[in-house]
């Protein structure tokens, strides 16, 4: 079988095998996307039957890449499993790590995968919101550490936020943006480290304001959800706040559209709660979530997620000017 070649960013090899270091609900998306794009895979998790989970979860993710389309060479057959990290390591040119998010942890574990591979190999991470700056410290060569993060499910997701820490290199951020962008994501360079990165900062502006209009009572966890899936959702779906601030004013762009909607824009800003996670509000969200599922199956939704993605993602793909 064929295995695809990806042109390494920095130019200094082909990316052939990728190590992935974790197989949890992140890591097993991971590694059917990186098979789809025609690419080898070791694979490796210490946690007792991983190799089955991960093949399981990877040969329920294949139909949909099917439908979005496999590189020459593409197959499941392209995964390896090893019990042992420095095994699946052996040959990577590329790594992608999804450990537990505790710092502690992964400052050991890439000073590990640091001694046990040649220093041009990347070493990135998947963290939701730890910084690279303290996860290299204690590396030999720190400047290969990047954070390579993917927004779940990251077969399906194309965004991936690339952020050096403080002693990585310019040439490994790029050249993790280059392999990221030849493999079909839609990857962003974050230019300063900050705690959850982009778009989970953005989630969780929009995460505050929908805990406390349903703790004031202002509306049902189904009101909100409907509020977001069945307005603007759909247009972030398509362009960015920004685009769409442009396209709502008219001829003038966002610039007519901010000198007459800047100040009700500040007004709302000046009035947004602050509201704290406390045990009364969780049991209000899962009251109000339990409401919504009732006689659904969260992998019945989840499956029609996924179908649903796949048909927007080709969609996204025939237009002209919508980035």
């Amino acid at each position: 079988m064929q295995q695809q070649q990806v042109t390494s960013p920095a130019g200094q090899q082909q990316v052939r095998r990728v190590a992935v270091v974790g197989t949890g609900v992140i890591g097993a998306s991971w590694v059917a996307y990186f098979l789809a794009r025609g690419l080898e895979v070791t694979a490796t998790d210490p946690m007792p039957g991983a190799e089955q989970k991960l093949r399981e979860a990877v040969a329920r993710h294949w139909p949909s890449l099917e439908v979005l389309g496999l590189a020459p060479g593409a197959s499941q057959q392209g995964l390896r499993f090893c019990e042992r990290l420095e095994d699946a390591l052996d040959g990577a040119d590329f790594v992608q790590e999804n450990g537990p998010e505790r710092e502690d942890l992964k400052i050991a574990l890439f000073q590990r995968m640091d001694a046990a591979l040649p220093a041009h190999v990347i070493l990135a991470s998947s963290s939701s919101g730890l910084l690279m700056s303290k996860v290299q410290a204690a590396c030999t060569h720190p400047e290969r550490v990047v954070l390579g993060h993917p927004f779940n499910p990251p077969h399906l997701i194309p965004l991936v936020e690339v952020i050096g820490g403080a002693l990585t290199s310019p040439q490994a951020v790029q050249g993790a943006l280059d392999f990221y962008t030849a493999i079909g994501k839609k990857a962003i360079h974050v230019r300063k480290e900050v705690k959850g990165h982009i778009a989970n900062r953005l989630q969780a502006a929009l995460w505050r304001e929908a805990f406390h209009l349903v703790e004031q009572g202002v509306a049902s966890t189904e009101d909100v959800d409907t509020a977001i899936a069945y307005g603007p959702g759909l247009r972030w779906a398509l362009m960015g706040p920004f685009m769409n601030l442009d396209m709502s004013g008219g001829e003038g762009g966002i610039g007519h559209m901010l000198d007459h909607l800047g100040p009700p824009i500040e007004s709302w800003w000046a009035d947004l709660g602050t509201p704290a996670i406390t045990e009364s509000l969780k049991a209000t969200l899962r009251e109000g979530v339990a409401q919504q599922m009732q006689g659904k199956s969260a992998v019945d939704i989840a499956a029609e997620r996924d179908q649903l993605l796949v048909k927007l993602l080709a969609a996204k793909r025939q237009t002209k000017f919508i980035p």
